[in-house]
This record gives C-alpha cells, sequence and structure tokens, in this order.
C-alpha cells in the first residue's frame, strides 16, 4: 500500500509520514514549500507542487500506484484567515475540491482528512464530543468545516469514504529528535515560550486576560504530535477494514491556560519566561478541550502522551538540536 501524504512537508504531516513508515507503509509526499520544509520529509519521495494541480497529481497518484490520500495540505493561522480571507477559502477548500476529483476519476477512494477542533467555535458544552454543534468562529475553522461537509458529499455521490480527524491543540515534536514543529512565522504558545526561554526571542505574548476562566485566559487541550500521527495510521486501517465515514476528536480532555503553559515550559527548561500582555486576539475561543472517548473505542486510540510537562519536554529537546535552524526573530 502507498500513501499520498499532502502537506507532508509540515509539522504534522511530517510526523504523520515517520508513523507510516513505522507501521511498514510506503509513502510519497506533495507539498508545494511554500509552508513545509524539505529537510522535514525523511524516508519518502518528495514531489513539489500543488494540490490543485490536477495533472500532477493524477501522475503522481499514477506513477506511485497510491491507494489511499492523507491530507494535511492547509494554511493553519487563525489570526492569517481573519485578516486573508479569500486566501484560505482558495487554499484550503478550493485546492481541496480539485484534489477529491482527481482522486474520484484516478480511483482512489480512501482519505483522511486532517480537520480541527476550530470547527466548533465557543464550546457550549464541555469536553466537546463529536456531535458538539459546529459554529466556527474564524475563516479557519469555516475552510476546515467546508471541507468536512464536501467530503460528505462525495460520499454520497461517489463512495469516496473518509475519516475525519479534528484535533486540538498540536504540540511536542518526534522524541527521537529527528523532526519537530517549525513555522515561519511561528505562532503556537509552546515553541514561542521555548524561544523566549532559550533567547531567541525577548517575550511571549499573552492575548487577552479577562477570558471567564480561573486566570484570565485561554484554556487549551494539547496533544503530542506523535499521538496525532498514530491516530492516523488507525485512522487509514479503520478504513481499508471497510469501515464507513466517520469523524473523531483528538485530543487530551485535559485543558491547560495560557499562563499554565508558560508555567510548565519555565518548570521544563529551568528558564525564566517573559510574557507580555496584550488584547485578545479576533477569533479566539476562551475554552477548547476535547473529549477523545469515540476514537479511544472506535480506532483503538491510547494516547502515550497525557501529560503537558512531558510533551513540552519533547519540544524542549528538539529546540535545543535544532537551535541553529530556527527562524532568525
Amino acid at each position: 500500500m502507498t500513501i499520498l501524504v499532502t502537506g507532508g512537508a509540515g509539522y504534522i504531516g511530517s510526523h504523520v509520514v515517520k508513523e507510516l513508515r513505522a507501521a511498514g507503509l510506503s509513502c510519497v509526499v506533495l507539498d508545494s514549500l511554500a509552508r513545509g520544509y524539505r529537510e522535514l520529509v525523511r524516508d519518502a519521495d518528495l514531489v513539489v507542487g500543488d494540490v490543485a494541480d490536477a495533472a500532477l497529481v493524477r501522475r503522481t497518484i499514477e506513477d506511485y500506484r497510491v491507494d489511499a490520500v492523507m491530507h494535511f495540505a492547509a494554511f493553519a493561522y487563525v489570526g492569517e484567515s481573519v485578516e486573508h480571507p479569500g486566501t484560505y477559502y482558495q487554499n484550503n477548500v478550493a485546492a481541496t475540491v480539485h484534489l477529491l476529483n482527481t482522486m474520484v476519476q484516478a480511483g482512489v477512494g480512501r482519505i483522511v482528512f486532517s480537520s480541527t477542533c476550530a470547527t466548533y467555535g465557543n464550546p457550549e458544552t464541555t469536553p466537546i464530543t463529536e456531535d458538539h454543534p459546529q459554529h466556527p468562529v474564524n475563516p479557519y475553522g469555516a475552510t476546515k468545516l467546508m471541507v468536512e461537509r464536501i467530503l460528505r458529499d462525495f460520499d454520497r455521490a461517489y463512495g469516496l469514504r473518509s475519516v475525519v480527524l479534528r484535533y486540538f491543540n498540536a504540540a511536542g515534536a518526534d522524541p527521537a529528535g529527528l523532526i519537530g514543529e517549525r513555522h515561519d512565522p511561528e505562532t503556537h504558545l509552546i515553541p514561542l515560550a521555548l524561544q523566549a526561554a532559550g533567547g531567541q526571542r525577548e517575550s511571549v505574548a499573552i492575548f487577552g486576560t479577562d477570558y471567564p476562566t480561573p486566570d484570565g485566559t485561554c484554556i487549551r487541550d494539547y496533544i503530542h504530535v506523535t499521538d496525532l500521527a498514530q491516530a492516523h495510521v488507525l485512522g487509514l486501517r479503520y478504513l481499508e477494514s471497510g469501515n464507513p465515514s466517520d469523524v473523531f476528536n483528538l485530543g487530551n480532555g485535559n485543558g491547560f491556560s495560557v499562563r499554565g503553559v508558560i508555567e510548565a515550559v519555565e518548570r521544563i527548561t529551568a528558564r525564566k519566561v517573559r510574557s507580555i500582555e496584550g488584547p485578545r486576539r479576533l477569533g479566539d475561543p476562551s475554552i477548547l478541550v476535547g473529549s477523545s472517548a469515540k476514537a479511544r473505542k472506535v480506532l483503538g486510540w491510547a494516547p502515550s502522551y497525557d501529560s503537558l510537562d512531558a510533551i513540552i519536554a519533547t519540544a524542549w529537546r528538539w529546540h535545543q538540536q535544532s537551535g541553529n535552524d530556527a527562524p532568525r526573530i
């Protein structure tokens, strides 16, 4: 079996490729490298291009005899999506439609889709389950929700079966230190706090201190990227077994505030992290914590990293090892 991994040169996609290879599966990565990094693609061929390029996708599917697709090629900055929604609808939705059409034409009938808890918007209940209403509060979440709906339509029309994985905040790095989180610009809290601890950044910003939470800062559910990657392999196996399309949350079920994360980084690094308080960002819900009971029951998924300290420790190890390659601040 060969899996086409779109966006496989990115943070999560590269970790999924590693897990697919560990499971004995062949991979080919399709990535434009607009936001991915060639060096993160290990033990897999890399095809440089866009998922909207139907001819390239079709040729890749045929050349590598692709059996299934894992789709990560998307822009994922909430703030940027608010400022430039057109870019997000074009890249995350329109390009995905091109990909799905090409899959149908080429006879590839299985896809694992990287979705997000951002489709839920402001939670009505916590922890969030898969049947929670979906009312995204930013264009990023809206684009992912649109693709989920498109996948349901493609299933009904063409029999294209999908596993949609709505995950919460991906964090951490490969425990072996081979690959890790790298964005330019970096916007994720844990790597920003680690950069502040490591002296690459003067401080880390806290956006909003007046949320209805115990310490006034946003609360998020952090899930280790390796645990996420393993869930994608299980999702693929689920489809291989002939099961119908379905949706699964991926999270630890525990929430940590922005201040709590900064304190954990200080604890792990034994260094002080300077923070600067600022106003809320548009499109940021106050609390996002998910239930992964369904994934545990149906997929047999069991996260190995259920401690925030353990997650941050792997990220700190990667940060120290790749410090010379980090984007300049």
